[in-house]
């Protein structure tokens, strides 16, 4: 008796999952290929960045909130949004990390990356209004 009733819900269990109505429409893939919707032709980070080890993982994270606030705060400055405004080349970006923050200690970094995610944070709503309107948000 106890087998019959586990097979039953085994089976109801199977019917459920497979039967669902999503279920077989979600061909879900797993890949590293980023597709943008806004801006689909933005540049890729530069190779390095790509190519940096986990243990230092935060030097990209700092270039990446450098260029987040810089393209943010161009932005609002220009009250333009069209993709070449929002998403330039990473050389700006590049160029601080490399002048100010290339030899710093790890926790100074951290620190760094605090501070422009607060700068990009403070831009961000004046920016969204002006990207919303051109489309690029």
């Amino acid at each position: 008796m106890r087998q019959a009733g586990c097979t039953l819900v085994l089976t109801a269990l199977v019917l459920g999952l497979t039967s669902a109505p999503g279920f077989a429409e979600r061909n879900l893939v797993p890949t590293l290929e980023r597709r943008f919707t806004v801006c689909p032709d933005r540049p890729a980070e530069p190779v390095w960045m790509q190519e940096i080890p986990l243990r230092q993982a935060y030097q990209r994270v700092l270039v990446q909130d450098i260029y987040r606030a810089q393209n943010l705060e161009r932005v609002v400055e220009i009250g333009n949004c069209d993709c070449a405004t929002r998403f330039p080349s990473w050389d700006a970006a590049e160029a601080v990390f490399r002048e100010s923050y290339a030899n710093n200690e790890r926790w100074e970094m951290l620190q760094a990356s605090d501070a422009y995610n607060r700068r990009a944070n403070a831009a961000r709503t004046a920016a969204k209004a002006i990207c919303d309107a051109a489309g690029n948000w």
